[in-house]
C-alpha cells in the first residue's frame, strides 16, 4: 500500500512538473493579433472601454489626430485599437499596422544592441569612450558662451566620459544648443549625405556642458553609442539592427529609412500651436519627409527607427521576459536586471523624481505619488508623442502612438498611464 502511495505520488508529481513545464515554454510564444478576454488577464473590459472614450473623443475634438494602443499582460493582448485617420485631409482611417516615427524610443534599441556586445566582453562600462573613439580624448567643459558669434570658452574635464556616462545621459552632451547649430550636428534626423562615425567624431572636439557623472543631462549620448555599435562590430548601425535585433524580434516593419513598398504606411506628422488652435501638416521638411527622403545616410541611434506599435511591442515583451521572445534569447536575464537599476545616483530624471538606468526611465516611490504604476517600472518615450511602460511587477506592457509635433497636451500619455492601471483588475492570470 506504501509503495503504490509512493508510486501515485511519483507520478502526481511528474505530471505537475511536465505541466507547469508546458506552461512555462507556451508563456515564452505569443500571439500579438490574437485579443482575448480582458478578465483571463485581470482586466475590466468596461474600465477599458474609458481608453475608447478618451481616445475617440481627442480625436473628434481634434485634440490629437490619430492613436493606436497595445496592452498586453502575461503576453495575452487585451487592448490593441487604432483611432483617427493617417492622413486627416484625406480622411484615410489609421490601421494598427501603421508606421510611426518613434524618435527616441530609438534609444532602448541602441541601448540593447550594445549591451548585447558588452556581453560578448567587447567593452567595461566604466572604459573612457575615448579608448573606442580617440576623438574623445581632451574633452573639454564649456565654460562661456558669446551668444551673437557662438565663440566660447572652455576648460579640460576632470574625467573622461565613460560608457556608462553615455547609457545614463550624465556625460554632459547635451541635444542642441548655438555651437551645435554652428557646426551642423543634426539633433534628430538629417537629409544630408553624412554618416553617423562623421557627426560623432565632430561631436567630439565640442564643449560638454558640464563634468562627467555631475548632472542628468538628455543628450545626443545614444547617438554617441551608436557610432560605438559600428566601431565594436564592424557593421553599420541599420545592419545591426536587422540582424540581431529587428529579424529575431520577427519585427517585419521597423527601419531607418522605410523601404519604398512600405511608405504609403507612414502616418502624416501634425503640429498645434497650442491646445485650442488646429492641427495642421508639421511644415519641418526634415521631420516630415526623413523616413523616404535624402540622403537615407544618416543612422541616428537617438532617434531615428520608423515602426508599427506591434514591433516595438515585442521588443517590449522581450525585456519584459528577460531577454527572450518567442524562443530567441536576445539579451541576458541579468543584463537586462544591471539595465534596469538606478545608475543616476543620488541624481533624477528632470522633475519626475525618477531614476535612470542603461537606457531607461526607472519609477521610484517618489515619481508615483502622482501617477499610478509600479517601482521598478520601466520607459522611454519619443519627441513625436510615442510612449511605452515595461511593468514587470504586473507582468505588463502597454504603449500608445501618435505623431504629433510641436505638442500642445503632453498631458495625454500620462492620462493614458492612468486609465491602464485603472482598468486593472486582478492578479489572477487565466492559463
Amino acid at each position: 500500500m506504501k509503495k503504490n502511495n509512493f508510486y501515485s505520488l511519483l507520478l502526481f508529481f511528474c505530471c505537475l512538473g511536465i505541466e507547469s513545464n508546458g506552461q512555462k515554454n507556451e508563456s515564452k510564444f505569443f500571439d500579438f493579433e490574437k485579443i482575448v478576454n480582458p478578465a483571463d488577464a485581470g482586466f475590466s473590459a468596461s474600465h477599458l472601454a474609458n481608453i475608447d472614450s478618451l481616445l475617440n473623443k481627442y480625436v473628434q475634438t481634434g485634440m490629437m489626430p490619430n492613436a493606436v494602443t497595445f496592452i498586453a499582460r502575461k503576453g495575452k493582448v487585451v487592448h490593441y485599437k487604432a483611432y483617427g485617420y493617417k492622413n486627416i485631409e484625406q480622411k484615410e482611417l489609421l490601421k494598427r499596422d501603421d508606421i510611426f516615427r518613434i524618435a527616441s524610443q530609438t534609444k532602448a534599441l541602441t541601448s540593447v544592441a550594445l549591451m548585447m556586445l558588452y556581453e560578448k566582453g567587447l567593452f567595461l562600462l566604466d572604459d573612457p569612450i575615448e579608448q573606442y573613439i580617440p576623438e574623445f580624448k581632451n574633452t573639454k567643459v564649456l565654460v562661456s558662451l558669446n551668444a551673437s558669434d557662438t565663440s566660447y570658452t572652455s576648460r579640460p574635464a576632470k574625467t573622461s566620459i565613460t560608457i556608462r556616462q553615455l547609457l545614463n545621459h550624465t556625460s554632459g552632451i547635451p541635444y542642441g544648443n548655438a555651437i551645435y547649430e554652428k557646426y551642423k550636428i543634426p539633433g534628430v534626423n538629417s537629409l544630408e549625405p553624412i554618416t553617423i562615425a562623421a557627426v560623432v567624431k565632430k561631436l567630439a572636439g565640442l564643449p560638454i556642458e558640464h563634468d562627467p557623472g555631475e548632472k542628468f543631462t538628455y543628450g545626443l549620448n545614444t547617438d554617441v553609442l551608436g557610432y560605438l555599435i559600428e566601431v565594436l562590430s564592424g557593421m553599420p548601425l541599420d545592419e545591426y539592427f536587422q540582424k540581431y535585433i529587428f529579424e529575431p524580434l520577427d519585427m517585419q516593419d521597423s527601419y531607418f529609412y522605410l523601404p519604398k513598398h512600405k511608405q504609403s504606411r507612414l502616418v502624416t506628422l501634425y503640429s498645434k500651436d497650442s491646445l485650442n488652435t488646429p492641427l495642421y501638416p508639421c511644415t519641418s521638411i526634415a521631420n516630415q519627409t526623413y523616413p523616404y527622403s535624402g540622403a537615407q545616410m544618416y543612422f541616428s541611434g537617438g532617434a531615428g527607427v520608423l515602426g508599427p506599435i506591434g514591433d516595438y511591442a515585442k521588443f517590449c515583451m522581450m525585456l519584459l521576459n528577460g531577454g527572450s521572445y518567442n524562443g530567441k534569447q536576445i539579451l541576458g536575464r541579468k543584463t537586462i536586471e544591471l539595465m534596469t537599476t538606478n545608475q543616476i545616483g543620488d541624481l533624477e530624471v528632470w522633475d519626475t523624481k525618477d531614476k535612470f538606468g542603461l537606457g531607461f526611465q526607472i519609477f521610484t516611490e517618489k515619481g508615483l505619488k502622482s501617477v499610478p504604476g509600479s517601482l521598478g517600472a520601466f520607459k522611454w518615450g519619443g519627441m513625436y508623442n510615442t510612449d511605452y511602460i515595461i511593468d514587470p511587477k504586473e507582468d505588463l506592457i502597454f504603449l500608445i502612438y501618435t505623431n504629433v509635433h510641436p505638442y500642445a497636451n503632453p498631458s495625454i500619455n500620462q492620462r493614458f498611464r492612468v486609465l491602464v492601471y485603472q482598468a486593472l483588475q486582478s492578479k489572477k492570470i487565466k492559463l
